[in-house]
């Protein structure tokens, strides 16, 4: 798998950027490079799924949790496998 873009640097936000500010700077990415207004522009819908991508973990307080923890390992792949709690 190639390697991923720090989540935070996509939306273009800091580590301690809250809820609302991830929310904001996302739609405001997704608004730029939706394919709808960026017809047959590859790289527009490459950003577009990248921001959605990283807005799908860091718009979720336990993904965001996880990822901030373990990086792209604690959100990518196989569900179940990174929790040793007992």
């Amino acid at each position: 798998m190639a390697d991923k873009r720090d989540y935070y640097e996509v939306l273009g936000v800091e580590r301690s950027t809250d809820a609302e500010a991830i929310k904001k700077a996302y739609r405001k990415l997704a608004l730029e490079n939706h394919p709808d207004r960026n017809p047959g522009d590859a790289e527009a819908e490459r950003r577009f799924k990248e921001a959605a991508e990283a807005y799908a973990v860091l718009g979720d307080g336990d993904k965001r949790q996880r990822y901030d923890q373990f990086g792209h390992a604690g959100v990518d792949g196989a569900q179940g496998g990174g929790n040793f709690h007992s």
